[in-house]
């Protein structure tokens, strides 16, 4: 692995001075290396850093992406990890051209990095360099305590997907306490959400009139929204005094609970399992933006690699190449999902729809297709429109806000089902729907989404540790519970037990069973509570 050469650097500045006319934000320095196709390989299995801790999943992941390449060699492109500066991987038998569009497409990249909110808190700081010191740190606790230490690594990592990322952006995104009272702090905190629990429409339309007293009135503005409050909620101030104005207890994931509640990890002897927790805490909450932008991120840079390439005058002679592995790349496919096809598609869909002043009440209202065709105000705004989706969204509300049935009939897109044919003995696959909420959803059942899992303190009865788990309509992966929940007894040192729902499946009806469709039975939902003692798994039913 070497620095690239002063030429194909020059060709990159060159790439940055159009990003950055075309409206791309991005620091000045970057750093850009030069590898083999299976190095390039390798780097992704060590999730992008190649600085980050030893552990034997990254080696089996690596020796998994070598089997691949011996039955199927292939090119892959680039990869850039998001770092102070960024750091991005090429191969070194690049030509000029496709050197081009890969600096346009990794520059795009970097632009979402460094402007997206979800990113926030990795701008900052160094990864790169932490990661080495966190590598460091656990190289030389395995020289000291030996196989423990992977013990330690395999428990935190059973449950690194519980990190509270929201809770660490909201601290980021917190404004000062002089701006926020108590009184106002209870009001839309505890108030309205906890005893009150008002739908999110009616919250939004609060938070909006306090917007706007502050707006109109300054100093009193907050005095006069509390007085149309207290009119609507006589008994604001009697539950506000009760409380003695005190602030929801914030709510910590289940790694930053162990790590300040575990009395058996503050012991001697084991307060090093505390460095390992934090290690692991620390790099998932890192990664946490990325798994929940892989669409946005890649659709982005996708845009631009296009946008910008097509306009570049080193590309003469090469049109027809660059459509090649262009097409490659950002194919959509009729069944499936490609998240550089869908992305790319979806800023080219919003920015077009932005142009033209559909993103609004008035075109939304609209139920004539006629009209909705030809309906076009000019707007101008589609560029400015698609860089507020770039800083503000994750792939949840990309998908919710801007997958829409235009977008789905425009690219002729469907979900497919399968049916069995009883004639031949085998599936197939058929267009089960084209309507835009089926196809949003299939998209969304594919998306990043860990189970909501909390500490429930009032049932924590001599020392024992009582987990909830917010049923969201999805069970549980009943073969990970024993594995995970001995590794947690281990580290709270004391009995754990876990609370959760769990599917019971009735016996299919004869109508759905004479239907082509797979059979299937109703569904019913029962609460049950998993319990670990001493490394032994019971179950009981509520």
């Amino acid at each position: 692995m070497e620095l690239i050469n002063q030429h194909t650097k020059r060709i990159m500045e060159g790439c940055k001075e159009r990003a950055r006319l075309a409206g791309l934000s991005f620091t000045d320095e970057s750093l850009e290396y030069i590898v083999t196709n299976r190095d390039l390989l390798e780097l992704s299995p060590k999730v992008m850093i190649p600085t980050l801790y030893d552990y034997w999943v990254h080696d089996v992941e690596v020796l998994r992406e070598r089997g691949k390449y011996e039955l199927y060699p292939n090119n892959p492109y680039e990869t850039v990890i998001n770092t102070r500066p960024p750091i991005s991987f090429y191969n070194d038998n690049n030509p000029d051209w496709l050197n081009v569009m890969i600096f346009y497409h990794v520059l795009g990249h970097i632009d979402f990095f460094q402007n997206n909110l979800y990113f926030r808190h990795t701008w900052d700081y160094d990864f790169t360099g932490q990661a080495l010191s966190d590598k460091r740190v656990i190289a030389k606790l395995r020289a000291e305590k030996g196989r423990w230490v992977d013990y330690v690594i395999e428990f935190a990592r059973s449950i690194d997907n519980l990190v509270d990322f929201h809770g660490e952006l909201a601290d980021l995104f917190t404004p000062p306490e002089a701006d926020c009272s108590a009184r106002l702090n209870y009001y839309f905190d505890v108030f309205l959400q906890a005893e009150k629990k008002i739908p999110v429409s009616e919250y939004i339309k609060e938070v909006n009139r306090y917007n706007d007293c502050k707006k109109a009135y300054g100093e009193l503005g907050e005095k006069t929204f509390f007085a149309e409050a207290e009119r609507r909620y006589p008994e604001l101030e009697a539950h506000f005094a009760r409380t003695a104005g005190t602030h929801p207890a914030p709510k910590k994931d289940l790694l930053r609970y162990l790590l300040d509640k575990s009395e058996f990890l503050a012991k001697d002897e084991n307060i090093w399992m505390r460095s390992i927790l934090e290690i692991v805490r620390k790099t998932s909450i890192f990664f946490q933006p990325q798994i929940r932008t892989k669409i946005l991120n890649e659709g982005w840079a996708s845009y631009w690699h296009e946008a910008l390439f097509l306009q570049d005058d080193r590309i003469k002679g090469h049109e027809v190449d660059f459509a090649r592995v262009h097409a490659g790349v950002t194919s959509m496919p009729r069944v499936g999902m490609n998240p550089y096809a869908l992305g790319m598609r979806l800023f080219e869909h919003v920015g077009e729809q932005a142009d033209k002043g559909r993103i609004s009440f008035e075109f939304q209202r609209l139920k004539n297709a006629s009209e909705r065709n030809q309906f076009d105000n000019d707007t101008g705004a589609g560029k400015n429109f698609i860089f507020k989706v770039r800083e503000n969204l994750s792939d949840y509300l990309f998908l919710k806000n801007y997958l829409d049935q235009d977008f789905i009939d425009k690219h002729k897109l469907f979900v497919a089902g399968k049916r069995l044919d009883k004639q031949r003995m085998v599936w197939q696959y058929y267009v089960k729907s084209r309507k835009a909420q089926d196809y949003q959803q299939m998209i969304q059942d594919t998306l990043y989404h860990p189970p909501v899992i909390s500490v429930d303190e009032k049932r924590c009865f001599d020392g024992n540790l009582y987990l909830m788990h917010k049923f969201e309509g999805k069970q549980l992966v009943q073969e990970y519970i024993a594995n995970t929940m001995v590794g947690i007894e281990y580290l709270w040192g004391a009995p754990v037990h876990l609370e959760t729902s769990e599917a019971h499946m009735l016996p299919a009806t004869a109508t759905s069973a004479n239907t082509d469709e797979a059979p299937e039975g109703e569904i019913t939902w029962k609460r049950v509570i998993y319990s670990m003692n001493g490394k032994v798994l019971s179950r009981s039913e509520i």
